[in-house]
């Protein structure tokens, strides 16, 4: 087991943009991911993005936007968790998992509500992460259990949910 990295987590700055996209194109096997953050910042609808730093180089990445629910469209009070990376490098080193917990914390912080996520069910659920079909929460891309929820205020979820959007960016963007 590797030691926990001690590593600042800190919002985004204009000087990390390029950082920022080279730690995604570093985690996937395609530049999706850092094209996807790049068009959310674009059109104004990264709403939480941190990177974690160590000594003065970007490892690692999160980034938050808005979503929508089809059957509540008043409720606009949740956000969609990803992508997240760290640099490989990097990995199995706490820094994604400081990511989350900060990432978690400062979404409540900003009055937001709920928070979705499209991912590994392993990791996820370390983090509170539950089958969004527990809020009978619906996706736009036909996921199951990999399509996961939060409610960071108990409660905020009506029931059923219905189906949860995400900003357009996600559909202009080719894997």
């Amino acid at each position: 087991m590797k030691i926990p990295l001690s590593a600042l987590i800190r919002a985004e700055s204009p000087a990390d943009i390029t950082a920022i996209r080279q730690v995604h194109e570093s985690a996937f096997p395609t530049p999706g991911e850092g094209q996807l953050v790049d068009a959310l910042r674009s059109a104004g609808h990264l709403c939480l993005s941190l990177v974690a730093e160590f000594q003065g180089t970007i490892i690692g990445h999160v980034a938050c936007s808005p979503v929508s629910l089809r059957d509540h469209p008043s409720l606009l009070s949740g956000v969609g968790l990803g992508p997240i990376a760290i640099i490989p490098a990097h990995q199995s080193q706490g820094v994604g998992s400081r990511l989350m917990r900060d990432c978690l914390a400062a979404a409540a912080a900003g009055g937001f509500t709920f928070i979705v996520v499209l991912g590994e069910q392993a990791y996820y659920t370390r983090f509170g992460f539950v089958p969004g079909s527990n809020f009978g929460l619906q996706n736009e891309y036909g996921v199951g259990d990999e399509f996961m929820a939060l409610e960071l205020q108990f409660g905020s979820l009506p029931q059923p949910a219905g189906l949860v959007r995400y900003a357009p960016e996600f559909a202009s963007v080719a894997p």
